[in-house]
């Protein structure tokens, strides 16, 4: 069963790396295998520091040296920071940099709000996402960032912009622009960028009114949810034998009968399952990549 809590043995440890790595050395090691992964990174407030790694794969791995995304930047400003989600591989860090500088060049926006990162040592995540765990996933709403400083408290509250319309079958064109357009298209065009995951409905837009070079078509993928947002994916560092790359996109623009699917109505309207299915027991941290032992006991 999973539980909505830590169990007495998972608060134990977590005191023992709370108090710091020498005191959590001293456990047996099967005692940290055994606990929820989530539980474990979900407690780390601090990156590890050691050499910036993306270990692992995007939904099963941590990420050592990790560098926070500064609140606000001149085309950016961080959203959600209660979460503590701004952390990312340097990489990372310098793409929303260089992505967000290049935003108002393209486009009516004057930059960028960005969403959840990763944690400050990856790893998966107490509530949210499946993904996010090297440091080398972003969301960025699809929102334009306003020309006045937000408060902290406007970053909790406001909402991200609905694109998609109510039935789900396309864009809502009261809030869809060229400027959607172009902001994902330029995210699309990094080269270090592995792909873009929007709603289907967005993809549906993106094949209709995307003009002239269309090349960049081919990274942008439909994905439940991300109507909100687009993920922004990285690929693997150069060099980085620890991180497990995703299989290359599928080539082609994607915007022929593979959409279909996505706008039927057993996918849209799905029927419920006549029996339940069972929750799936949490990731622990014996399923991780061994060297993510290293970066939760780091200082």
């Amino acid at each position: 069963m999973i539980r909505a809590m830590p169990s007495r043995a998972c608060l134990a440890f977590l005191a023992m790396l709370l108090a710091g790595p020498a005191a959590a050395q001293t456990a047996p090691a099967a005692r940290l295998d055994s606990l929820p992964a989530k539980q474990v990174f979900g407690a780390a407030k601090a990156p590890a520091p050691l050499e910036a790694r993306s270990i692992g794969f995007y939904s099963k791995g941590c990420l050592a040296g990790a560098q926070a995304l500064p609140v606000n930047g001149a085309t950016w400003q961080a959203m959600r920071l209660s979460r503590n989600r701004n952390w990312g591989h340097p990489n990372l860090i310098a793409f929303l940099e260089r992505f967000s500088a290049t935003v108002p060049t393209v486009s009516q926006w004057p930059g960028i709000l960005v969403g959840d990162l990763s944690q400050p040592r990856g790893g998966p995540m107490l509530t949210g996402h499946a993904s996010h765990q090297i440091g080398l996933d972003a969301d960025i709403w699809l929102t334009p960032m306003p020309r006045r400083e937000l408060s902290r408290e406007e970053r909790e509250k406001i909402s991200a912009t609905m694109v998609v319309r109510k039935d789900r079958r396309d864009v809502d064109p009261a809030v869809w622009t060229q400027s959607h357009i172009a902001v994902i298209k330029a995210a699309a065009q990094d080269p270090e960028v592995e792909r873009v995951l929007v709603n289907a409905a967005i993809k549906k837009g993106l094949c209709r009114d995307a003009k002239g070079d269309r090349a960049w078509l081919q990274k942008v993928r439909p994905y439940w949810g991300h109507d909100y947002h687009m993920h922004v994916r990285l690929s693997c560092p150069e060099g980085a034998p620890d991180c497990r790359p995703q299989d290359p996109v599928v080539p082609g623009e994607g915007c022929g009968s593979e959409l279909d699917w996505w706008f039927s109505d057993a996918n849209l309207n799905p029927k419920p399952p006549t029996t339940p299915s069972k929750p799936a027991p949490p990731m622990l941290m014996k399923d991780l990549p061994e060297a993510c032992r290293q970066v939760v006991l780091a200082p």
